[in-house]
């Protein structure tokens, strides 16, 4: 199993996909006006996410100087993980052997997806066992009254990011 054009052996991780899966192009070719309007998606995105990942092609630009036309670029808007951009992007990887074509009666399936609400960031978690116990003595020995103490996680800056550097400078004067 060698590359079409620099003639190098591929990973042999990579042979089962060459043997079963396509490349961009190669499933492109195959289509009035290139595929445009079409969805395709790749095999490593299907095994990995729950949620639709998909290219809606936009543009393509063949290499017809190529044999089999399997070489060019392609643009479209990238779906990921459900949530769509807005703007046309160049499709990287096309070489890659793991491209499908979405049939066009399972575009609607697929693209069908009710995203799960994010949930909400957790604020507040305990203290460490004996950092927690430090604490609750510390609270004992002063004489107050005994809570579970948290640790805020919300960070709040008091210094903006070049406020050291401000002061160095105010410091050492300036250069004239």
């Amino acid at each position: 199993m060698t590359r079409p054009f620099t003639g190098k052996r591929l990973p042999v991780l990579a042979w089962e996909d060459v043997k079963n899966e396509n490349r961009l192009f190669t499933l492109l070719a195959g289509h009035r006006m290139f595929g445009v309007g079409r969805m395709v998606t790749r095999k490593s995105w299907l095994e990995t996410y729950v949620e639709p990942c998909y290219w809606t092609i936009t543009k393509v630009k063949v290499d017809y100087t190529a044999e089999n036309m399997d070489h060019g670029k392609a643009w479209g808007f990238l779906t990921f993980r459900g949530k769509p951009e807005t703007e046309v992007k160049e499709i990287p990887k096309v070489m890659y052997h793991d491209w499908r074509l979405v049939p066009r009666h399972e575009e609607n399936n697929f693209k069908m997806f009710t995203p799960v609400a994010e949930p909400e960031p957790v604020r507040y978690v305990p203290y460490p066992p004996l950092l927690r116990a430090m604490i609750l003595a510390q609270l004992q020995k002063a004489g107050k009254p005994l809570t579970e103490p948290m640790l805020d996680l919300q960070r709040n800056r008091f210094f903006g990011k070049d406020y050291f550097e401000k002061e160095r400078q105010a410091k050492e004067g300036t250069a004239v």
